[in-house]
């Protein structure tokens, strides 16, 4: 089967199938067709999270979402026409039709312009105390607690490398050296890694008044305790798509109250009762998108966190987007985090993701 075929859906299928087809099927989008493969629509990642957004059911169609008027081109088109389309629309992925409408392939804008290289700079902060683990940290720092059998920090780097960032930052302060020496400057990974080495406390924004100047694109930013399976090109992707000066991934969460709950007015009368009642929230994931334009907003050598960051932005009235997290994703912030981290590390990350530099030299 052709590589493209494997983007196709049905617009009967579920929104669950087209995540599926989005995240194996090698082109980062659903293309929605009819029986005989005529072109009715596509649905891409941002889609999908939107859809989170609004709460919609994932055993939805596709129909109930996708964009029923999708750019497409000729199949007889040129692949410099097709990358010149994609850099003025800021789009990915274009459908290729025949006369009849039909798609007969998908151009990719990564296999034009055949690289995987990212100009940004990705910043991690590794410099926390992690005294919610106990004992755990005593002797190194949380970044570097093994998860999967590898150094957590380590795992988040790693994956980065393969979506494509080769500049790293890590801001470092608890037992820092313990970091460095092995980290080191990057060329074990082929990589340029740097330290935003922080004297006091400087909160989660704070040191990032530390980076060099001269930075000209976006700024990926993440926590160094999580563990996920955000692809972040999918982040920098919505966040340059909605001209963002700052972009927050968020979870969503759902808080179950355990009991029949009571509603009272102001002279204690009843007025209603809801039965265990959930309650559905977006947490803040601690992972961001920064354009270096909102960087003279973070004050030099202070404690700065970053929702003081976000209140400074609004301030300015910059644009603050979010962007849902659909994918695995765990904050490893006490000991039982942990443990569940390591159990279900096998379950989540492949084998080769597991590898040490040393072990490596159609519808539906």
């Amino acid at each position: 089967m052709s590589a493209w075929r494997k983007m196709l859906v049905g617009a009967d299928t579920s929104l669950v199938g087209a995540i599926r087809i989005i995240d194996q099927g090698g082109g980062q989008i659903a293309i929605v067709v009819d029986a005989d493969d005529r072109l009715l629509g596509v649905i891409t990642d941002a889609d999908i999270r939107k859809a989170i957004v609004r709460g919609m059911d994932l055993q939805d169609s596709c129909a109930s979402i996708m964009t029923a008027t999708p750019i497409a081109m000729p199949a007889s088109s040129s692949r410099t026409d097709q990358l010149e389309l994609m850099r003025r629309r800021h789009i990915r992925q274009v459908p290729l039709v025949d006369g009849d409408g039909k798609v007969v392939d998908v151009a990719l804008l990564m296999d034009l312009v055949a690289a995987n290289y990212l100009p940004n700079t990705a910043v991690i902060m590794a410099g926390g105390l992690g005294t919610r683990l106990g004992t755990l940290t005593a002797n190194a720092p949380k970044p570097l607690l093994h998860v999967g059998g590898k150094p957590l920090l380590e795992t988040i780097v790693r994956q980065l490398i393969d979506q494509g960032f080769s500049r790293f930052f890590l801001s470092v302060n608890y037992r820092a050296q313990m970091i460095i020496e092995h980290f080191g400057d990057g060329s074990q990974w082929g990589v340029e890694i740097g330290y935003l080495r922080e004297h006091t406390r400087l909160g989660t924004a704070g040191a990032l008044h530390l980076l060099p100047p001269g930075i000209e694109h976006d700024i990926l930013v993440m926590n160094g305790d999580i563990l996920t399976k955000v692809d972040a090109r999918h982040l920098l992707a919505m966040h340059s798509a909605n001209a963002a000066s700052v972009t927050m991934a968020v979870k969503d969460y759902v808080h179950n109250v355990p009991y029949g709950v009571v509603e009272l007015d102001d002279n204690s009368n009843v007025t209603g009762f809801k039965e265990k009642p959930s309650h559905r929230y977006f947490v803040n994931a601690g992972i961001y998108v920064l354009s270096p334009r909102v960087l003279p907003l973070i004050p030099s050598a202070q404690y700065f966190d970053m929702p003081a960051l976000f209140e400074a932005v609004r301030a300015k009235t910059l644009k603050l987007c979010a962007f849902p997290i659909r994918e695995y994703w765990m904050d490893i912030g006490h000991p039982e985090d942990y443990e569940q981290a390591n159990v279900e590390f096998v379950e989540h990350f492949t084998a080769s993701e597991m590898q040490s530099p040393d072990d490596v030299g159609r519808k539906s």
